[in-house]
């Protein structure tokens, strides 16, 4: 699995979800808005995971925790079947074992106990209900997420503004773009402290006479 130097991971974490996404030209590495942090703050990134849980079947996450490298984020998709699939108990095994955090297209609970430890977990929805560990759909192998293509090693980034994949073949070129636009929008906040307006600096002004 592709792994990320320390600076690129903190780099990453700096650029921010929203930075990247739009240096990344990729319509579809934006995970489904309805997956939110589930307490404020929450900010990871890292290589992805994969994994595949069957509806309301936890054994997937379970196998992953075993097989899963340091420094990994567990990406699972359940299909979008809301449940408790993870909580404290595995917040603590994962940490355990050098996990940095959660993105599931399902649900989880015990949010208080995942703030307390500062967890980061990026989830659809919170729900008491509990989970069975009957079947494990896939571990580590390729998923997709309402259209988003996952892989081993790709690199998450998280954060309040959302999630985004980017691929791994590309996550360093995107990075560097990340930068020269981050770089860019510095220019434009001084120019706009300074008094320009944003028409005039996004080219707008031909529109002005159309009001």
């Amino acid at each position: 699995m592709c792994e990320y130097p320390d600076e690129i991971i903190e780099l990453t974490k700096a650029l921010g979800a929203s930075t990247l996404y739009e240096a990344s030209g990729i319509k579809n590495s934006a995970l489904d808005y309805s997956i939110r942090p589930v307490w404020e703050g929450a900010a990871v990134a890292g290589p992805a995971y994969p994994v595949a849980c069957a509806p309301g079947d936890n054994l997937a996450i379970q196998l992953a925790l075993e097989k899963a490298p340091a420094g990994s984020i567990l990406v699972v998709t359940t299909d979008q079947f809301v449940a408790g699939y993870w909580g404290e108990v595995l917040t603590v095994a994962a940490q355990a074992v050098g996990i940095k955090g959660l993105v599931i297209d399902g649900g989880v609970r015990d949010i208080a106990a995942l703030r307390r430890f500062r967890f980061p977990v990026f989830s659809r929805g919170i729900s008491v209900r509990g989970t069975h560990k009957d079947t494990a759909n896939s571990v580590g192998q390729p998923i997709q997420i309402m259209g988003t293509s996952v892989q081993a090693g790709d690199l998450v980034v998280a954060d309040d503004d959302g999630v985004v994949i980017l691929p791994h073949q590309c996550a360093l070129e995107i990075i560097q773009q990340g930068k020269t636009r981050e770089a860019k929008e510095a220019v434009m906040m001084r120019e706009l402290s300074e008094g320009k307006t944003t028409v005039e600096l996004m080219g707008l002004t031909a529109w002005r006479g159309e009001q």
